[in-house]
């Protein structure tokens, strides 16, 4: 993997200005890492190398087109304009963020202005394309996509990912632990006097010990769950959780570790009357 870094974010065209030496007379995929589509893009690509239009780009049906970029159709289908995060949508279609573009990008580029939040629109480069009459194409995406904002849409989206998983046991599972419903366990991954609930995932070279993992969790590469309880979770690798009393709803980085607070003396001041009766937590 390359990396070419872009020092201020001045948008998602100027991301394209930099890279034009490393992507040559290429065509290529812009796929922002926030977006994720269930199955791929693999058959968009394969139409796309196919027909070479100057670009295509993807988008789906929404309930509040005014958060996203949107396109506007004319009857035969084809793209006649974009606009970002209109106050008055012209359609429900936002833009995914996937584009498909051949080298004719990189002069729509250099040709727009930054935009009134000072950044460089892969939108209004992709409306030069429309103005100038290059073949700009879309596709509608009626399967399930997700932009990954925050916390809640990642869960979602492994939760979507996790429903189209099958079981399978590649690492070592002993006597001691049951596996219920979907449960992957890959290469390398120990389970060990622990029960897990699927649909989830134990990556390669992790070891559970002594735990409840529940459904909808997703755990990485080379963790360590210990004398703990998770569901519906994602934690990334080289992470380890020990003696922990229940994770749930959470995302946990990598390298991360999580473990009891130490414990303080608990004190209960009570001013009672003659014959009460109290209930307490001890």
């Amino acid at each position: 993997m390359t990396y070419l870094p872009q020092h201020k974010p001045l948008g998602l065209s100027h991301a394209v200005l930099i890279a034009r030496d490393f992507l040559g007379d290429d065509d290529f995929v812009m796929y922002l890492g926030d977006n994720f589509l269930v199955g791929g893009i693999a058959p968009l690509v394969e139409e796309f190398t196919a027909e070479r239009p100057d670009a295509q780009i993807l988008l789906t049906r929404v309930s509040d087109p005014t958060a996203f970029g949107v396109a506007e159709l004319d009857t035969d289908g084809r793209v006649v304009g974009l606009e970002e995060k209109p106050a008055k949508p012209k359609s429900d279609l936002a833009l995914v963020g996937v584009y498909l573009f051949t080298p004719a990008v990189h002069e729509a580029v250099r040709a727009i202005r930054p935009s009134a939040r000072g950044e460089l629109e892969i939108t209004d480069a992709i409306q030069w394309l429309i103005d100038t009459r290059h073949d700009v194409r879309s596709t509608t995406v009626s399967g399930y996509w997700k932009d990954t904002g925050n916390v809640a849409d990642m869960l979602e989206a492994n939760r979507s990912v996790l429903d189209g998983i099958g079981a399978g046991v590649e690492g070592t599972v002993d006597a001691g632990s049951e596996l219920v419903g979907r449960v992957r366990v890959e290469a390398g991954a120990e389970v060990r006097g622990s029960r897990i609930v699927g649909p989830a995932v134990i990556g390669a070279g992790s070891v559970i010990s002594g735990s409840y993992v529940g459904p909808y969790t997703s755990i990485a590469e080379n963790c360590r769950i210990e004398d703990s309880e998770i569901e519906f979770s994602i934690v990334l690798q080289d992470s380890r959780l020990d003696g922990v009393r229940r994770v749930q709803a959470s995302l946990i980085g990598r390298n991360v570790t999580v473990t009891p607070a130490p414990h303080t003396p608990r004190a209960h001041r009570l001013i009672l009357g003659d014959h009460s009766k109290v209930q307490i937590f001890s």
